[in-house]
């Protein structure tokens, strides 16, 4: 075995498993897709979920539940952007919200005119909102949160006291950079280690994804660094 990449072992209680998910389709996809100038364009500021984005969050949901995943969760943690809090409770929240229950939504129905209806936050996991495991900040509407308040309306009973009211991170002029990306998510993932849960979801975006596991894992032998860097 070729030990040069200087690998380390671990015990397993100093360990975390984390699920990474990049969220399904947006609205912004399709239309770059077409024309990626449509990427600066404000009609799709913090896009949603498409109706085939929510059935590749369907298709997920399935896999989760019949794998039996979905009860080992201690926490989901969601960049708090429409589309990836959409793709997390529709992933791993509840079933359908009944308006008798005394419990908080994850999602009221109709959330980001998704036609979709409100999901309950019944028997979850907490759900964090964090703003570091957001996608490339900066002169893509697309990538422009709205205010802490207007997601509270819409998703109840998820967590948003870590990040501020107003986006104070995206600007419209210089686009965060590759590194500075990367950066940002390696210091996500040290923050990781200051929270107890041991089994985490992280619902993010393909570009904070890349860079941040592209910066990661230089202790790992070569053959696992290029499976947790593919896109």
């Amino acid at each position: 075995m070729d030990t040069s990449a200087g690998q380390g072992l671990y015990p397993l209680h100093h360990c975390k498993t984390l699920h990474l998910v990049r969220h399904a389709q947006g609205y912004h996809n399709v239309a770059g897709e077409k024309d990626v100038k449509a990427y600066l364009s404000y009609d799709y500021l913090d896009a949603s979920l498409t109706s085939r984005g929510w059935e590749q969050v369907d298709n997920l949901r399935k896999h989760v539940q019949g794998s039996g995943l979905s009860k080992k969760f201690d926490l989901v943690i969601t960049s708090p952007l429409t589309r990836t809090i959409q793709n997390a409770v529709g992933v791993f929240g509840g079933g359908s919200y009944n308006d008798g229950v005394d419990i908080a939504p994850l999602m009221v129905a109709d959330a980001g005119n998704s036609g979709r209806p409100a999901i309950s936050s019944f028997g979850c996991p907490p759900f964090l909102a964090v703003e570091s495991c957001r996608d490339h900040l900066r002169v893509h509407p697309c990538n422009k949160r709205r205010t802490k308040s207007e997601y509270e309306t819409l998703f109840p009973a998820i967590d948003f006291s870590l990040i501020e009211n107003d986006d104070i991170l995206w600007k419209e002029d210089v686009r965060e950079t590759d590194e500075e990306l990367a950066e940002r998510g390696m210091k996500f993932l040290k923050w990781l280690w200051t929270r107890s849960e041991k089994k985490i979801a992280i619902v993010s975006h393909s570009g904070f994804l890349f860079h941040t596991l592209s910066a990661f894992g230089k202790d790992c032998h070569q053959v696992v660094k290029d499976e947790i860097c593919k896109q």
